[in-house]
């Protein structure tokens, strides 16, 4: 008798040494609890992890969400039976291609089945040969390739392909981030490829309604329930920047405004960050593609905070960065046309190599800097995701 499992492989995890155990922990925490509402069962075993007693229906709803967990390599569906010989044989059979060529491969981690790895294959092999007109046996290039996997538990598995998981390091294993999260393209990308590297997030949204609409808001919104299929934990927290911008429009060069909005939202992204716990920032900025995205624009915004700004996305052109969006389902939302608060009296002709002292010249025209920054931060709005 045998039934389908779901045969789940870990990726970077094996190149752990000593403390491998916390990153496995984790990982297996976050399995869990994306398969928390799901009717199956789930073993952890070494280097193998297996879903198995669920309905088929659920098949491919447990595959989607096992795809989003970092720290997976791929999956498998396979199908489980016993260690009698005939039993095996009937699943590879099964299995095995009507017409075409096909190849077994067995791995044994149960080095005490009487048959080894070469003789599992050749009479495995003989046995669909003999129940099945049309094949042969190609080692090199089959269409089909069976694979049976022994294990120590009792079980084995036959499956004929697998499926590529998210990989990168278990959510919640490297600290947090504080993530800018606009509505274009570029930031959820930037988070997703933190997340990837194991990092919790809290999101940080900034908008000028009633410049910008409370749809821009939404579809930030809708951006970080996306990124929050990857890094279930995300938190989310929007900031109103208008009366800010309002005030450097009223008081400042023209040229300087996008420049000053940047410093302006590092300053409370550094006071938010450290309120969430979060150890850095993290944005979607790639060198040169914008005029605030230049390494003296930079430079700039850098320094006036003091935690450490990451940028995943800096060498990184449109294109390169748009396949990650497909690929993780937000492109399309970042797309839609509504404003953010970068678009707010845009000016014709945006500085594109500021300096420091002349910028801080600027910043000294706003008589209550300070106080904005600070009603800002007291006013901040948190996001049920």
């Amino acid at each position: 008798m045998f039934d389908n499992v779901i045969i789940i492989r870990y990726g970077e995890l094996y190149l752990k040494g000593k403390n491998k155990d916390y990153f496995e922990n984790i990982l297996r925490d976050n399995i869990r609890a994306k398969l928390s509402d799901l009717s199956c069962k789930l073993y952890f075993g070494r280097g193998r992890y297996v879903v198995k007693e669920y309905d088929e229906a659920i098949e491919s709803e447990i595959i989607d969400r096992l795809k989003h967990v970092f720290g997976l390599h791929s999956l498998s569906v396979a199908q489980r039976c016993g260690y009698d010989f005939d039993e095996i044989a009937a699943v590879a059979v099964n299995l095995a291609p009507r017409v075409g060529s096909f190849r077994i491969s067995t791995h044994r981690s149960y080095k005490k089945y009487p048959l080894d790895s070469l003789q599992m294959n050749k009479a495995l092999g003989e046995r669909i040969l003999e129940s099945i007109d049309g094949v042969s046996v190609d080692l090199h290039d089959p269409d089909v390739e069976i694979s049976v996997d022994i294990r120590e538990s009792g079980d084995v598995y036959l499956y004929t392909s697998s499926t590529p998981c998210s990989g990168g390091m278990p959510t919640g294993t490297a600290g947090n981030g504080l993530l800018l999260l606009s509505g274009g393209i570029d930031s959820p990308v930037a988070g997703y490829m933190l997340a990837k590297r194991g990092m919790d997030l809290t999101a940080l949204h900034f908008h000028s309604y009633p410049y910008t609409s409370e749809a821009a808001k939404e579809k930030a919104v809708a951006l970080a329930r996306i990124l929050k299929e990857y890094t279930p934990s995300l938190k989310m927290r929007c900031v109103s920047l208008t009366k800010i911008q309002e005030a450097i429009h009223k008081n400042c060069k023209p040229n300087y405004m996008i420049t000053l909005v940047r410093r302006a939202m590092m300053r409370i992204a550094e006071i938010v960050a450290k309120a969430e716990g979060c150890g850095c920032i993290i944005n979607g900025e790639s060198l040169g593609q914008v005029a605030s995205q230049t390494l003296e624009s930079i430079t700039v915004t850098n320094s006036v905070v003091e935690l450490p700004v990451f940028r995943p996305l800096i060498g990184m052109d449109k294109y390169e960065i748009i396949d990650i969006a497909e690929k993780i389902g937000s492109y399309k939302k970042s797309i839609e046309p509504y404003d953010d608060c970068c678009t707010v009296f845009l000016p014709d002709f945006p500085l594109i190599k500021p300096t420091i002292e002349k910028v801080e010249e600027q910043e000294n025209f706003i008589a209550d800097y300070a106080e904005l920054i600070r009603e800002a931060v007291n006013n901040i709005e948190i996001i049920e995701l």
